[in-house]
């Protein structure tokens, strides 16, 4: 099986946001992993909270990760999309950026994954470097 059609996994994520430039990684005090491009988070993992909760159990989910999107078209895409695993919810109403869980990761390729963490960085990063990336041959999602 081709490498960016294998499922994608949490260590992707990692290994994707790692590999674009000018990324910066940063740990939360509660251990949650954040990277960040010009001081601009674009993927982080985030700590359980009240608004994204299991509908059965009302169990906090503990493997929620946040990825910025380029504006509320890009997000409404991808939410509204039933063949993808990302969500919101009220808090992030109007927020630029889209909810995954961890255990949920699976149900997207690494060539898919891959262009939502591309994404992300290029919502975050200056104009600047964004061209600079996009003229690039290091790019992630080739």
């Amino acid at each position: 099986m081709d490498a960016a059609a294998a499922a994608a996994t949490e260590a992707d994520i990692h290994a994707l946001a790692t590999g674009l430039p000018h990324t910066t990684t940063w740990t939360t005090p509660s251990g949650r992993v954040v990277y960040q491009v010009g001081g601009k988070s674009f993927v982080y993992f985030r700590t359980p909270r009240k608004d994204a909760v299991d509908p059965v159990t009302g169990e906090r989910y503990d493997d929620v990760v946040i990825f910025w999107v380029e504006g509320e078209d890009a997000k409404q895409a991808l939410v509204q999309d039933p063949a993808t695993p990302f969500f919101t919810t009220d808090h992030f109403s109007g927020h630029p950026s889209v909810l995954l869980r961890l255990s949920r990761v699976g149900e997207l390729t690494r060539l898919e994954l891959a262009e939502v963490i591309e994404d992300a960085w290029l919502a975050q990063a200056s104009d600047r470097r964004g061209r600079l990336y996009l003229d690039s041959a290091a790019r992630i999602t080739t």
